[in-house]
């Protein structure tokens, strides 16, 4: 079947347009959608004179852009940056751009992608949580994000330190795929401490995805914004702590306008981050307590696209699970005192295990148990139990 030689340079316009679009001064997503219906179609926008353009009802400031060609000046900028830095844009009319985001009330104009952008489209979960978490909500997060991943569900989160960084390790651990929404420049790393965890997201064919230009800095309002993102692109919305005024509640409630499925991991009620999960949970989120009660929230025809029955005994055991016979005894003995959800002090290790173990070989052994993952280290020589 023949192909038409101008199919191509039509879609390559229209991109441009959308692009022009979204970097118009005072427009925005809603405006923007407006403004085409207005017209009938994007490309009239762009052939029409001021006193038109003000006609349709948008601010003086856009309608100077798009009638002197500022805006498609911008938009061929932009686009010789993004290629240069081996971003691929996904714009609303493009064939690609994810069905689910587009449901919502304001999709983006336009995508900014590194990395795999079929990834948007898959089966998704969205996990975000506080900053600030505990070593029992690091714990669950990558727990949970492993086995959900390891079972070929791609975990969307925000990149931030805490629980979006622990949901992306653990999709890592998993061997499954995850997305990073920014609220910077897809080319701008924020904070800089994930530089390395953005880098092995795109070495195991994940995606850093954004809708705002290129080199954008890290504003705090941006942040808010982009997690109608990361709500939009999942099928649900996990919430590992988060206290009560946390940019987490800004996704449950993007999630619950959107009609997604909502999850919350519970929590201590004596700490502050549990807040967030355990209100959502009185509100009738699903409580979350291993992958399984997500898994069976899921349509019956995603489960069997994630994991075919024929496959289903082969599938990856949960990473809560550790081999422990091949530890050590000392190994063994230090394990059975640490928990998963409180940090226990290298001081108090050495005084209860003193009768039996000497200080170099607790020492020895938490070294080699931390190499092996089944223990992590906190900051002042506390240490907990891996999930």
């Amino acid at each position: 079947m023949g192909t038409n030689p101008s199919a191509a340079p039509i879609e390559q316009t229209r991109a441009l347009h959308w692009i022009a679009l979204s970097l118009t001064p005072g427009l925005g997503p809603t405006r923007a959608r407006h403004l085409v219906e207005f017209f009938g179609s994007i490309d009239p926008i762009f052939h029409s004179s001021l006193t038109s353009l003000e006609a349709a009802g948008i601010p003086a400031a856009a309608a100077q852009s798009l009638a002197t060609g500022k805006s498609l000046e911008l938009a061929d900028e932009e686009l010789v940056r993004a290629r240069a830095a081996g971003v691929k844009m996904v714009t609303l009319d493009d064939p690609t751009y994810p069905p689910q985001l587009r449901q919502i009330y304001d999709p983006p104009l336009a995508l900014y992608v590194r990395g795999n952008p079929d990834l948007l489209s898959q089966p998704s979960l969205a996990l975000v949580g506080t900053r600030h978490p505990t070593p029992y909500g690091l714990g669950m997060a990558e727990r949970l994000s492993c086995d959900l991943a390891a079972r070929h569900l791609v975990i969307v989160s925000g990149l931030a330190r805490g629980i979006d960084a622990a949901g992306h390790r653990g999709a890592l651990a998993g061997r499954g795929k995850t997305v990073a929404i920014f609220g910077t420049g897809v080319d701008v790393i924020y904070p800089r401490e994930n530089q390395r965890l953005a880098d092995q997201i795109l070495a195991t064919g994940g995606a850093l995805c954004s809708e705002f230009p290129m080199a954008t800095f890290a504003a705090p309002q941006n942040f808010p914004i982009r997690n109608r993102i990361i709500s939009g692109l999942a099928m649900g919305v996990l919430v590992i702590e988060a206290g009560e005024y946390s940019g987490t509640r800004i996704t449950a409630r993007c999630a619950l306008e959107q009609n997604r499925e909502m999850f919350a991991v519970p929590g201590n009620v004596t700490n502050r981050q549990a807040w967030g999960p355990n209100t959502l949970i009185k509100q009738g989120a699903k409580l979350v307590a291993t992958w399984e009660d997500i898994w069976e929230e899921l349509p019956p025809q995603i489960r069997l696209q994630l994991a075919p029955p024929e496959s289903e005994s082969s599938a990856p055991s949960t990473a809560s699970l550790f081999e422990e016979d091949t530890l050590s005894p000392h190994e063994r003995r230090i394990l059975s005192l640490l928990r998963r959800d409180e940090s226990t002090h290298i001081d108090e290790l050495v005084e209860r295990l003193e009768p039996e173990l000497s200080s170099s070989e607790i020492f020895a052994a938490l070294f080699e148990l931390e190499l092996a993952g089944k223990v992590r280290q906190l900051p002042g020589k506390n240490f907990v139990k891996s999930f």
